[in-house]
């Protein structure tokens, strides 16, 4: 199979893995990846999965390759909060919840960690569209938040707090009061709700 031929075919999935090539083509020759990942034709970004450079002029490429190398998963934490403008730092590493076990994943577009929850922690995330029709999956403004502090246990101080530089304006204005309130009582974590209090002292919500 020539190149130009494939790349037309596999192009708008954005990224793709192995299996979606040989449901095209069940006769493709995988030694052809192998060969155009070295010539700079295709980039890989963990095993059997694989994108087009050109894909990481795209906006949110990151992101959507966050979700689709390794899943079930959505993204939270910090790459959640800086999405919705809630911390003002941009995120390097981007941080995914998942069921699966905990991983990472280095590649051209960027370093992906995936943090594991038992499955009644994995909600609290929507759908968020993308260029082109894509979409993929953040967390919610406060299941970013409970995620962030609940699998990061050592905030919490009130300095620890402080240092997260949460915004005001979103906090008083956009944050959800009962959305957050849901969601932490399926925690179900008493050391998560001391935290979640202390942060709420902090910042006078």
């Amino acid at each position: 199979m020539d190149f130009l031929t494939f790349r037309d075919r596999m192009n708008p999935m954005g990224c793709f893995n192995i299996n979606q090539v040989l449901l095209w083509e069940k006769e493709f020759d995988r030694n052809n990846l192998t060969r155009w990942c070295r010539k700079g034709l295709l980039l890989k970004l963990r095993n059997q999965y694989y994108a087009f450079p050109e894909f990481r002029q795209e906006p949110d490429a990151a992101r959507y390759i966050a979700n689709r190398i390794y899943m079930p998963s959505y993204i939270s934490l910090h790459g959640a909060l800086s999405f919705y403008g809630m911390i003002p730092e941009e995120v390097v590493q981007l941080t995914s919840v998942t069921t699966l076990k905990t991983a990472r994943f280095e590649n051209a577009f960027g370093t992906f960690h995936y943090q594991n929850v038992k499955t009644p922690l994995f909600f609290g995330f929507r759908p968020m569209t993308i260029k082109n029709g894509r979409s993929l999956l953040m967390a919610s403004p406060e299941k970013a938040l409970l995620d962030l502090l609940y699998l990061n246990p050592y905030y919490k101080t009130e300095q620890d707090m402080e240092e997260l530089r949460l915004d005001d304006d979103f906090l008083q204005n956009e944050l959800d009061a009962g959305r957050l309130s849901d969601y932490l009582a399926r925690f179900a974590s008493k050391a998560l709700d001391k935290r979640i209090k202390l942060l709420l002292k902090v910042y006078g919500i």
